[in-house]
């Protein structure tokens, strides 16, 4: 047999009519070749004929051979190419001693009894059987040597079927894939040559080793000794039987107790990440209630820096005119100024001079009045006369006005010498002490009067513009000496001063 690929050998024709066969190794497709050249080679008796030549005397009786044999042409013998070699390992044929020469003169296969039924025809109850190869004058078979054929096809597939049983190996294979599995089986071989000779080296060394023979006494010794050793080995066997039945069960608690452990373990770390997640919130909001306390100190810190009443009642100055709450006190010749503007200004001044005696009553004698009544105050002097400190009045007889100027003035200079007594009581050092920056005698502030009747605008405006100088100097004594925080602007006073 050969591969599909190689029909094309030394003279041979593929028949297409052949059977086809596939390698079982590595599925190539096989065919059967070069078999119209068996003829020539065959013996000249058995060639005779259009028929297909026939081997004679390949299948032996049974009477004088063991087993059957199949004769291989001379080109099979002959080792040609595309042929293996025999393995040497092989064994040689079995050939009985009466057999003639020249029926087994070429290379034979030996097969099993089972294989060599197949080879019988009713011609073999003569002690001849013929087999035609399959495949010889394939080029122009006859209709009467079908039926040879396909019993000849038959018979190579038996063939092929009882060598995959005999031999393990699934038949046929080709050229390649034979050398391949030859070659292994020799590798095998020499495997289990080699374990043989090791064991009959093993088996030669105990056979010289000398032993000696117990006598029955030493026997029965030696085997109660083994028995008493084997009782030991049953009783530790036993108590390491309890012992580990005991270790077992031991086992079997630790492993639910560190179920448990697991489970409180998870539990545990559930619960702290809970934990953590609510101090981390917790923190949070602390640190935003801090930022909140800090803020707040800030803002409280600021409060308590400011200047409320400075705040409440501004005083300052625009060029000439002393203001207070951005309200002007006064007018000029040439500076037309409301009188809703001078009374407001009045207004705010009586409620400063009121709400700072207010807070020292009783300490303070407050014998003159002061009614702050927004844009319309009024004064009331020691005696309970009550005069309008606010205009429109008329600028050549305004007596009422006057006078409430007057008496303003008057109970501010009280209030400033009760706050300079006061300081003396509480050892304030001189320095320190309250002292009005313009002097107040009567009507007069400094060199100027604050009556209006048949006086000059611009030294009317002057003397409220000291008035109100003396007013803020009184208020900052009263925010140094109170719970009132120190001013948190800078003192216009000496600004007021520089403009005189």
């Amino acid at each position: 047999m050969k591969p599909a690929a190689g029909g094309g050998g030394k003279g041979c024709a593929v028949d297409p009519s052949l059977p086809r066969f596939r390698c079982q190794e590595c599925r190539r497709a096989l065919v059967v070749v070069g078999v119209d050249s068996y003829s020539d080679r065959l013996p000249a008796h058995a060639a005779a004929g259009n028929h297909a030549p026939s081997v004679q005397g390949s299948v032996m009786g049974a009477s004088r051979m063991d087993n059957s044999y199949v004769v291989l042409s001379r080109q099979s013998r002959s080792q040609g190419p595309g042929i293996p070699p025999r393995p040497p390992s092989a064994a040689a044929p079995h050939t009985e001693p009466n057999q003639s020469t020249r029926a087994i003169e070429g290379s034979y296969i030996v097969l099993p009894p089972p294989a060599a039924s197949i080879y019988k025809t009713p011609a073999s109850e003569g002690g001849v059987a013929q087999l035609t190869p399959p495949g010889l004058n394939s080029s122009s078979p006859s209709p009467g040597n079908n039926s040879g054929f396909h019993s000849n096809v038959t018979v190579l597939k038996r063939a092929f079927e009882i060598a995959s049983s005999q031999t393990q190996v699934e038949q046929p294979l080709c050229l390649e894939c034979m050398r391949v599995l030859s070659d292994k089986m020799d590798k095998e071989i020499e495997d289990v040559n080699a374990d043989i000779k090791a064991y009959e080296a093993c088996l030669q060394r105990l056979e010289q080793e000398p032993y000696n023979i117990l006598s029955e006494t030493d026997f029965q010794k030696e085997k109660q000794k083994i028995e008493e050793e084997e009782k030991k080995l049953k009783a530790a066997i036993e108590e390491a039987e309890k012992l580990y039945s005991e270790v077992s069960s031991e086992m079997k608690d630790l492993e639910i107790k560190s179920k448990q452990f697991e489970e409180l373990e998870e539990r545990y770390w559930h619960e702290f990440n809970s934990f953590q997640f609510q101090l981390t919130s917790h923190q949070e909001e602390r640190d935003a209630v801090f930022a909140r306390i800090e803020v707040s100190q800030v803002h409280l810190e600021l409060l308590k820096r400011t200047n409320v009443l400075n705040d409440a009642f501004y005083i300052s100055h625009d060029g000439v005119i002393g203001t207070i709450n951005n309200f002007r006190l006064g007018r000029l010749s040439n500076v037309e100024v409301e009188w809703d503007e001078i009374n407001a200004a009045w207004g705010q001044a009586a409620l400063l001079l009121h709400t700072m005696a207010q807070y020292f009553t009783p300490k303070f004698q407050y014998r003159i009045k002061i009614h702050p009544m927004g844009s319309y105050p009024r004064v009331t002097d020691i005696h309970n006369n009550t005069y309008e400190l606010f205009g429109p009045v008329n600028l050549f007889w305004s007596t009422r006005f006057d006078k409430a100027m007057t008496w303003f003035l008057t109970c501010l200079q009280e209030f400033a010498e009760f706050a300079i007594n006061l300081d003396k009581e509480n050892n304030v050092p001189p320095e320190k002490s309250l002292k009005l920056p313009y002097k107040i005698d009567g009507d007069k502030v400094g060199s100027h009067t604050i009556v209006l009747s048949f006086n000059k605008n611009e030294n009317w405006t002057k003397a409220l513009k000291y008035m109100l100088c003396n007013l803020k100097w009184v208020l900052y004594w009263f925010i140094g000496n109170t719970s009132f925080a120190p001013p948190s602007g800078p003192v216009h006073t000496q600004s007021l001063r520089n403009k005189n």
